[in-house]
């Protein structure tokens, strides 16, 4: 019996054994079967819950916005997007209801769990605007805090002592996560005010004069943010599911 054709190429037909080598020669096997049965968990828990209920309507609606936006308003005009994108009106519409139940399923899977993984992460999501001065010893690092505290200008003095790159402007560093800096200077700006000197702090023997410029906390009213952090608790629960799976892969 002949192997069942997986791919027609120039009239020339693929094997899925075949398929599953070319896989393997470029090392992507792996990805693909990730693909597949992370579709497959995903299909699994949107058949089998009865709380991702997604109306005819919303469907229908989304796809009159696609078409608006799109100029395809014209039925024959989106009779050949259709084609050119390989697909039909009966499978657009399975995968516009589709996405729709994933974001029910991403949020239903999430938001329980949101507020205190965004606790958790919250020391690297939020960020400080600060400006540095390093110097290779004590007294130089210290006379400079004494100019500053007298009115000399943090930026001047930057750009003429600052071993750092960052010198060329004015040493300011822009916004940075809380939870990148060392220890000791987070602790520092933690307890400072915007506009306040710090320092000298020594690191790694330098330095460093920092000026807290502006606190930048993070915030789960942010949009983006918010669906960062459900993307990521996503794949998190995602990759559970994958670890509890027995997986055989079976060609013939």
């Amino acid at each position: 019996m002949e192997p069942l054709s997986f791919l027609t190429v120039n009239e020339q037909p693929i094997s899925l054994e075949q398929a599953v080598k070319y896989l393997q020669a470029s090392g992507k096997l792996t990805q693909f079967i990730g693909e597949i049965i992370r579709q497959y968990i995903i299909d699994q828990e949107i058949n089998i819950r009865d709380d991702i209920d997604i109306s005819s309507a919303l469907t229908e609606q989304a796809i009159i916005d696609f078409r608006l936006k799109n100029q395809l308003t014209d039925p024959q005009t989106f009779q050949e997007w259709l084609k050119k994108n390989g697909t039909d009106y009966q499978t657009f519409h399975s995968s516009i209801a589709f996405n729709f139940k994933l974001e029910k399923l991403r949020a239903l899977v999430t938001e329980p769990k949101l507020p205190e993984y965004f606790i958790e992460r919250k020391i690297y999501l939020d960020r400080v605007v600060i400006s540095r001065i390093f110097v290779d010893n004590r007294e130089l690092s210290e006379e400079l805090h004494t100019q500053i505290e007298e009115g000399g200008s943090f930026e001047q003095l930057a750009k003429e002592y600052s071993l750092t790159e960052d010198r060329i402007v004015n040493g300011m560093m822009g916004a940075i996560s809380r939870g990148t800096l060392p220890d000791i200077v987070r602790a520092a700006i933690d307890a400072a005010n915007p506009g306040e000197l710090i320092g000298p702090i020594e690191i790694e023997g330098r330095y460093g004069l920092f000026r807290v410029e502006q606190f930048l906390p993070a915030s789960l009213e942010d949009t983006q943010l918010k669906q960062t952090l459900q993307n990521e608790l996503f794949e998190k629960w995602l990759a559970e599911k994958i670890q509890k799976l027995t997986v055989k892969l079976q060609v013939k």
